[in-house]
C-alpha cells in the first residue's frame, strides 16, 4: 500500500522539524550562554548551574539524579562549576558546556540580598515606590506566585531588627529575606518545573552595581503586606 501525498507531506514535515531541533537547541544554548554572560560581564553576578526538574507521568524528579531530591528543580549542582562575575561570553560558553541544560541561579549574600513577598503584594508596592521616586534594583516575580526584591547585601540578616525598629515585627507578615547561603533562579530559568522566572523590573547600569538599602523598600513593603493580609 502506497502513501498518499498527504501523508508523504507529512512525514516530510516531520523530517523538516526533526532536522531543525538541533538547530534550535543549538539557539537556544547560545541565548543561554549569552544571559550567562550578561549576568557576569554586565550586571557582576555569580551565576551557578542549578537543577532541572523534570515532570513524567504526573511525577516530578530533579536532573540531579536523587531518587528522593527534597528540591527537584531548585537548587545548585556542582559548586566548582560557578560562573564568576566578570567572565566573559566565551568563559560562559565554555562553563556552560558542562551543563548543558541547566538552570541559571543566582546566590545571594554577594552582590544583593533578597526581599520576598507574594507577587500581588510586590506588583502593588512596586507601583507605589516607583511614584514616591524611591530608588529600586531588578524586581523579579516566579511563576508560584512570589516577588524578589534585590536590595544590598546583608538585608536578610539585618531583617528582624529593621521590622522591629519600624513597628511590624509581631504582624506576622509574609515577607522575608534571602542571604548569604541562599539563591534564586534567574530568569528566564524554569523553577521547580512550574515555569519560567520573569523580571518585573530588569537589571540596569544605574541599579545592578548598587541595590538600594533595604530600608528604602520596607516601610512600603511591610505596609502593603499587611494591608493585603487585613482584606483576607
Amino acid at each position: 500500500m502506497g502513501f498518499t501525498i498527504g501523508a508523504i507531506s507529512g512525514l516530510s514535515g516531520i523530517r523538516e522539524i526533526r532536522e531543525l531541533r538541533p538547530g534550535a537547541r543549538r539557539r537556544e544554548r547560545a541565548q543561554v550562554c549569552t544571559t550567562v554572560a550578561e549576568y557576569t560581564s554586565l550586571w557582576g553576578w555569580d551565576v551557578i548551574p542549578g537543577a532541572r526538574a523534570i515532570r513524567s507521568g504526573g511525577r516530578v524528579a530533579c536532573s540531579c539524579g536523587a531518587s528522593a531530591c527534597p528540591s527537584p528543580g531548585d537548587h545548585p549542582l556542582d559548586a566548582s562549576l560557578e560562573v564568576p562575575a566578570g567572565a566573559t561570553l566565551d568563559e560562559a560558553s565554555r562553563a556552560w558546556a558542562a551543563v548543558p541544560g541547566a538552570a541559571m541561579l543566582l546566590p545571594t549574600g554577594r552582590a544583593f540580598d533578597v526581599l520576598e513577598v507574594a507577587e500581588p503584594v510586590g506588583r502593588c508596592a512596586l507601583v507605589r515606590l516607583e511614584r514616591m521616586g524611591v530608588p529600586l534594583g531588578p524586581v523579579a516575580a516566579t511563576p508560584h506566585g512570589r516577588a524578589w526584591f534585590l536590595v544590598a547585601p546583608g538585608a536578610a540578616a539585618e531583617l528582624p531588627e529593621l521590622l522591629y525598629r519600624m513597628g511590624w515585627d509581631d504582624t506576622g507578615l509574609d515577607l522575608h529575606g534571602r542571604g548569604e547561603g541562599e539563591h534564586i533562579t534567574a530568569p528566564p530559568s524554569d523553577l521547580a518545573g512550574l515555569g519560567a522566572v520573569r523580571w518585573l523590573r530588569p537589571p540596569t547600569l544605574e541599579a545592578s552595581g548598587r541595590p538600594p538599602q533595604a530600608r528604602l523598600l520596607l516601610g512600603t513593603l511591610a505596609y502593603v503586606c499587611h494591608r493585603a493580609a487585613a482584606v483576607r
